[in-house]
């Protein structure tokens, strides 16, 4: 059990989102950054599509009741243990009693904490990804608050052996991390120029010539009025040679929509079922966590990618995530 005694500025539960009733009007949510979630529940032997906490910007104060398998993952919201530094993208086994806390944010801007098992709570159309606007998913609908209590689910025989091999070590100090790590070229480095690889969009033909050339040579910054469900952008106007009644069409993570005002508008994990508004591009899904680990007041690039090339990336990187499964799998199941 988890007793959260600072709940930070947004943390919420997210797995990798409800999919499948979209054509109901329901929203997918999910996680922000699902490069960072899936490595953070490998690394304690859950499936990927366990939940984990999304942390924003500001992280939570949270007392360990129990002696748990946790990864941490991400944008490095400086997390310690008992006041000791906690390192990124390691399997760490935390003793009970254990104090974890999240201090300034350094780099990215959303961490991903898994527990071995993951988190107990109640699934609702098939997923257990919080929905805020909504009150569905998660704990009671919203994000966490101080006094709530998480309960974990069972962990499978992978997660026991990851235990069985640190207990030992733990015995000497509130937590012990794993003799290995994640390659940091294996996932986005979120402090690097943000340049955004993006698929031209259905309507990016019927744009001006000269907004496609601001589009991909000019910074767009990411506006405060951004949060989970879009991102809009403030740089150059962008405009249609003529206008057209758009019929609304279904969108997905990553769509760039440009309304009346010129100024894009990049959908994400709680974005709207339809959209009416004209699409200049597509985010490569490889560069999603980049776009998820972006601040409000940063400014990002977008260059052009093709259909072809995206999803040779995307291929290439969910092989590495099959590789490092197998990899541990190989080491904690035999």
């Amino acid at each position: 059990m988890i007793t959260i005694i600072k709940p930070g500025l947004l943390t919420t539960i997210q797995d990798l989102g409800r999919y499948g009733y979209q054509k109901y009007g329901v929203i997918v949510s999910g996680s922000m950054d699902p490069l960072a979630h899936k490595i953070a529940n490998l690394l304690v032997g859950n499936e990927v599509d366990e939940a984990t906490l999304e942390i924003t910007l500001m992280g939570p104060v949270l007392e360990f009741k129990e002696t748990s398998l946790i990864s941490i993952c991400g944008g490095d919201l400086t997390p310690t243990i008992d006041g000791k530094p906690v390192p990124l993208r390691r399997s760490l086994l935390i003793k009970a009693g254990s104090i974890l806390k999240f201090g300034a944010c350094t780099n990215g801007c959303r961490s991903y904490l898994a527990v071995a098992g993951g988190f107990r709570v109640e699934k609702v159309m098939n997923s257990r990804s919080t929905y805020v606007r909504a009150g569905i998913g998660g704990l009671k609908g919203r994000s966490l608050q101080a006094g709530d209590t998480l309960e974990t689910g069972p962990f499978n025989k992978e997660s026991a052996n990851m235990i069985d091999y640190l207990l030992p070590y733990v015995e000497k100090s509130d937590f012990t991390e794993i003799d290995w790590s994640i390659s940091s070229e294996f996932i986005s480095s979120y402090h690097q120029k943000k340049v955004i690889r993006v698929i031209p969009g259905t309507e990016y033909d019927l744009f001006s010539e000269e907004s496609r050339e601001q589009f991909f040579n000019q910074p767009f910054k990411v506006s405060s009025q951004s949060d989970r469900m879009g991102y809009r952008l403030e740089g150059p106007s962008l405009y249609l040679d003529e206008e057209f009644d758009m019929v609304s069409e279904a969108v997905v993570f990553g769509t760039i929509q440009v309304p009346s005002n010129g100024q894009p508008i990049i959908l994400l994990a709680d974005r709207q079922t339809t959209g009416g508004y004209p699409r200049i591009g597509y985010i490569a899904s490889v560069d999603l966590p980049l776009i998820a680990q972006t601040k409000p007041g940063e400014s990002i690039t977008f260059t052009m990618i093709s259909h072809e090339k995206a999803q040779e990336l995307y291929i290439d990187r969910e092989r590495q995530l099959n590789h490092l499964k197998q990899g541990i799998a190989l080491k904690f199941n035999s």
